[in-house]
């Protein structure tokens, strides 16, 4: 895939950008680690002050960087905009909380006595250059939730972006610089994937991150494992919305609608397959049903528009080929199915719901990026238990019920790394966000996210003999 900004609006090509060449990734490496040996001795206080000027230039340039990832990737311009205001909102909390999340711990006195020593403690210090391989779909979010803690830790990053959005990559590295950041402490390296094998195995990074796809997944830590590196993976989610009959249905389905569409549906943690309680089925069809087609699809630089186009013609081709296969095999479309009219150049797929799914269709065990919902009836809660936890992700989970015992039984066996309930699913930097199953390992943000990336070292002293 050739790096290149295309307008996924009109599928024009507005930009492309040479590949960073060997000698062009080895200065990159060498800055880093010249970077990570200085970064690692600065303070909190230092650290904190630095990220506190990335968040208030990112704030003040939230318009730009925000029509920018529009551009680049077709997320509707509010949507954009709210999304360059949750990175402030991340740096901020991370700048205020890194010191006290990575404080030194030490054992209670009798199991240092008992250890035999004068003194224990529990030290997080930064394993170094960590490479972050991140997706467009959230091109500045997915970046900031790693960069925000990984540089309050000590650590310095290393950026390979998706090809598809090179201005947002870019302004990410030159971001952190203006911030006062040295230089080495965050790079953008434009380079394709065929490179990322090469800078993993570098002895000068100590570990990675990614965000994106199982295969991509599956490629890097495989590359890891053998390097014995530590890693951190966010892959695909296929999310339940479960609804029960105690729940506030019309809610349910009003708050359906943005779970599905967000981001045009392409969001790992949005709902994707909708079970529902057959009491309550009928009505909740017909609610989500008539929301989906009361979206606006649109050029997403407009504020009415709801849905914008997919971010690449890969993207809807994969989508049209899941809906072809489940129609043919017998579902029914409630709304949507195809490429809605009046938008002959650009990647638009119509909001679509989908109902009478089974399970020898692609799109029961194949994540969907897309706007595309499959609609499932289940007679109790034993069934939506079982439903929900078929799939081979495990990303995050939604369930609207008013009633206790359900809470606590979903709460329970929900294979998920998040189970919301009576909400739709969000991520928040003060809360732990991660995967069970093929959805990944590893967290992301809160006190979990920012010691990932941290060698925690037990400081030992012996006993006066004495």
């Amino acid at each position: 895939m050739p790096i290149a900004t295309v307008n996924p609006t009109t599928g024009q090509t507005l930009s492309t950008y040479d590949e960073l060449d060997a000698a062009g990734v080895e200065r990159a490496l060498a800055e880093a680690a010249r970077a990570a040996a200085a970064h690692r001795l600065t303070t909190f206080a230092e650290r904190s002050a630095l990220l506190t000027r990335a968040a208030a230039l990112l704030e003040a340039e939230t318009e730009d960087i925000a029509r920018t990832m529009t551009t680049e990737m077709g997320k509707p311009l509010t949507a954009a905009r709210a999304e360059a205001a949750k990175c402030v909102k991340a740096m901020r909390w991370y700048a205020a909380h890194a010191e006290s999340l990575l404080a030194d711990e030490q054992p209670a006195p009798d199991d240092v006595r008992d250890a035999g020593a004068s003194g224990v403690r529990v030290h997080y210090r930064p394993l170094g250059v960590v490479l972050a391989v991140m997706p467009w779909n959230f091109p500045l979010w997915q970046v900031v939730r790693f960069a925000a803690p990984a540089l309050m830790a000590g650590n310095v990053g290393l950026l390979k972006h998706s090809s598809n959005v090179p201005r947002t990559a870019l302004y990410l590295g030159d971001l952190f610089h203006r911030a006062g950041f040295a230089r080495g402490c965050f790079q953008t390296l434009l380079i394709g994937s065929r490179a990322v094998e090469a800078v993993l195995r570098d002895p000068r990074v100590a570990a990675a991150t990614l965000t994106g796809s199982e295969p991509a997944g599956r490629a890097v830590a495989s590359v890891a494992g053998d390097e014995v590196k530590k890693t951190v993976l966010e892959l695909g989610g296929s999310d339940p919305y479960v609804v029960m009959p105690s729940a506030d249905v019309a809610r349910a389905a009003r708050t359906a609608v943005t779970a599905r569409v967000q981001n045009n549906g392409q969001s790992c943690i949005a709902a994707k397959r909708f079970i529902v309680h057959t009491e309550v089925y009928d009505e909740f069809a017909r609610l989500f049903t008539a929301g989906m087609q009361s979206l606006t699809v649109g050029d997403p630089m407009l504020e009415s528009t709801d849905v914008g186009p997919l971010a690449t013609e890969a993207g809807r081709a994969d989508v049209e080929e899941l809906v072809r296969d489940a129609v043919a095999k017998g579902a029914t479309v409630l709304c949507g199915g195809g490429r809605p009219s009046g938008h002959p150049g650009g990647w638009f797929y119509a909001p679509t719901v989908l109902a009478d799914v089974t399970e020898d269709m692609r799109i029961d065990q194949e994540e969907t990026f897309g706007p595309v919902a499959t609609l499932y009836r289940v007679a109790d809660l034993d069934a939506a238990v079982e439903r929900a936890n078929h799939t081979p992700f495990g990303l995050s989970s939604n369930v609207w019920t008013r009633d206790e015992a359900e809470t606590e039984r979903f709460a329970r066996d929900l294979q998920a790394g998040g189970i919301f309930f009576n909400g739709m699913t969000a991520s928040h930097p003060a809360l732990p966000f991660g995967g069970v199953k093929r959805s990944g390992y590893g967290r992301e943000l809160s006190g979990h996210g920012i010691r990932e990336f941290c060698n925690v070292t037990t400081v030992w002293r012996a006993a006066d003999p004495s």
